[in-house]
């Protein structure tokens, strides 16, 4: 990680102050804008049973038991060990909106496209986390989410519209690495 992004990533863990997620989430242990790992975000959605937390490798993890879509990126692909064909453009527009890729297999009128599409007409949720490199082991939480469009496919280039907007300071943060 460059001196850069760990100044920057440092500074915005120190200024940054977590809300509550806003009506309908009140069981729910994460607040926006904090840092989860993968393994405290399954964790928090009842995943784990007991002391086992299952595994979370890839970006993108639906629980079908609270029909929530958890959906994880990294912003700068520029180092790490991102192939080809895993160096989606996932990225904030504004503070509001994101745009986000899907994986390689999925188009819009498949299972998994369509409950994108489709998931506040199906009642499923779709909760976004992003970090600025692959370096960093946690995620900003983004809160919920709800589908605006999309264009392609394999992968969807979808485009999400925030429930709680990005503080400026992040914005300009997931901006410079994505520049």
């Amino acid at each position: 990680m460059s001196q850069q992004l760990a100044r920057t990533l440092l500074r915005l863990q120190a200024e940054r102050k977590p809300e509550a997620l806003r009506r309908g989430w009140p069981e729910l242990p994460l607040w926006i804008h904090a840092r989860y790992t993968r393994r405290e975000i399954i964790g928090a959605l009842g995943r784990a049973t007991g002391a086992v937390v299952p595994q979370w490798q890839t970006g993108v993890q639906y629980i079908e038991s609270e029909k929530t879509d958890l959906l994880a990126f990294t912003l700068d692909k520029a180092t790490g060990h991102f192939s080809p064909t895993t160096r989606y453009r996932d990225y904030a527009i504004s503070p509001d909106l994101i745009h986000w890729e899907s994986q390689n297999s999925v188009t819009p009128e498949d299972k998994t496209g369509l409950r994108y599409r489709n998931h506040e007409r199906g009642r499923s949720h779709v909760f976004l986390f992003a970090r600025l490199t692959v370096d960093d082991p946690a995620f900003w939480f983004l809160g919920p989410a709800s589908y605006l469009s999309h264009a392609g496919a394999r992968p969807m280039a979808i485009t999400w519209r925030l429930h709680h907007r990005l503080p400026g300071d992040l914005f300009s943060a997931f901006a410079a690495a994505v520049a």
